[in-house]
């Protein structure tokens, strides 16, 4: 069994970082979906197809749950998600480094999988003074 990945999204971001990620990869190693929240959205009309898609990519250990920007409307609808009963673990900042690099460890637990996710955004951003 693995974890799953949940992109929960703005419109656009996590559709076009799986798709990347997808393309570079050829094969994503881990169940992994994007979800996106447009800018209207009632979160509680939304909560039951988040949950679904957190059902669809849970592989039996759990999901990590990513989100592009903490406190806006898709990091309050993982904070809900989270409330449901599957394991869940957040990360906010989603980027492309980081999607890339939890693919990388597919073999790692709920446990461990944010905190490789954080250091694939943190390492993932260099100042380039070229």
């Amino acid at each position: 069994m693995a974890c799953g990945i949940l992109l929960i999204t703005h419109p656009g971001v996590g559709s076009s970082l799986l798709a990347v990620a997808t393309a570079l990869l050829r094969n994503l190693p881990l169940r992994t979906e994007a979800f996106e929240v447009p800018f209207d959205a009632d979160l509680e009309r939304l909560l039951p197809a988040a949950s679904a898609a957190l059902r669809r990519v849970d592989g039996g250990d759990g999901v990590l749950v990513l989100t592009d920007l903490y406190g806006a409307s898709p990091s309050n609808l993982a904070a809900r998600v989270a409330r449901l009963g599957t394991p869940v673990r957040r990360v906010a900042a989603l980027s492309l480094p980081m999607l890339l690099r939890v693919m990388n460890y597919p073999e790692q637990g709920l446990d461990d999988l944010p905190a490789t996710a954080a250091a694939g955004t943190r390492n993932g951003a260099i100042i380039d003074d070229a």
